[in-house]
């Protein structure tokens, strides 16, 4: 499936793949709907060029492998970490791969996974013996959550604020919940704000005078975003885990009387198997999450319309 142009996609037939030293040979079984996968179809996603092969929230399981240190075989069960660093860079040095100069993330900057067989690299692949296809397609967007609490260097007991709740929103609302966080979410949406509810959190339908130590941005809305900065207590954190195209501004006489510290979370890095753990564990619900299944072939049809669909929170391409 090749999102051709912003707004087109067509059904391709391509050769089988044929693995690399060091890659498996997959098979796709679920693909994750992004916020990034709606703006690039809309043409508004920076870092993309078509035409592209989308699907970077990847469930796969493996056709071939060979001998490996990972231990990964036929037949395994794989969440696909997508994001191919180079090794070498500064970032990658200091042990920062998730933000690699000359990063390839699979969907966006080279083809991901929404067709039959791809390759993947062996270290990218995290399998697990219990998890369902539905269960491992949701690694990927609950890293992203992960990696930005982490990045917050929340402590248990802090006042956070998450601005935002959709999937990303939400994800960073478990585990801010489960770093002792004192949570609360400000939603406009009746349908995300039910959806947080569930998970034992404040909500607010609109902000309040209440100021919070930790805000985490994932509205992908550059006026949020810029608000966003009024609502960070002194001496807190404002990170922005979403993107834009834009620039964002702010009023620097308020920025520098609370002496806040301005965070970007991009990717993740190293969370993908303590997520497994926690899922296995059922610390982490995931039940709920899927609400809109397309096949392949609904794809073209279907995939504009899917933001505005009722009740939507994640949807998700069953390949094959």
């Amino acid at each position: 499936m090749v999102l051709k142009e912003p707004g087109r996609f067509a059904i391709e037939d391509a050769l089988e793949p044929v693995p690399q030293a060091g890659e498996a040979l997959v098979c796709a079984r679920r693909v994750g709907v992004c916020g990034t996968d709606y703006h690039a179809y809309e043409g508004k996603q920076p870092y993309f060029t078509y035409p592209r092969i989308l699907g970077h929230e990847l469930a796969v399981e493996v056709v071939e492998a060979p001998a490996n240190e990972f231990g990964i075989r036929a037949g395994d069960r794989c969440a696909v970490e997508p994001y191919l660093s180079c090794g070498a860079c500064h970032a990658c040095r200091i042990g920062k791969p998730n933000c690699c100069e000359r990063i390839q993330v699979l969907g966006v900057h080279t083809d991901g996974g929404m067709r039959e067989l791809f390759t993947a690299p062996l270290g990218r692949l995290h399998r697990s013996e219990s998890l369902t296809f539905d269960q491992l397609v949701l690694v990927e967007p609950f890293g992203i959550g992960a990696h930005a609490v982490r990045r917050s260097e929340l402590k248990p007991g802090e006042e956070v604020l998450v601005v935002g709740a959709g999937p990303i929103g939400l994800a960073i609302t478990q585990f801010a919940r489960a770093a002792g966080g004192r949570v609360r979410v400000l939603e406009i949406n009746p349908v995300r704000r039910s959806f947080a509810e569930r998970l034992g959190v404040e909500i607010l339908a609109e902000p309040d005078e209440e100021l919070s130590e930790v805000v985490f941005d994932a509205t992908g809305s550059v006026a949020a975003m810029e608000k966003s900065f009024e609502r960070v207590a002194h001496g807190g954190r404002l990170v922005f885990v979403s993107v834009v195209q834009s620039a964002v501004r702010f009023d620097d006489p308020l920025f520098n009387r609370r002496e806040m510290t301005l965070l970007s979370s991009r990717n993740s890095v190293g969370e993908f198997p303590p997520i497994l753990r926690m899922i296995e564990n059922g610390r982490i619900e995931t039940a709920p999450w899927i609400t809109h299944r397309l096949s392949m072939d609904d794809v073209p049809r279907r995939f504009p319309d899917l933001p505005r669909e009722k009740n939507c929170i994640k949807a998700v391409v069953e390949v094959v």
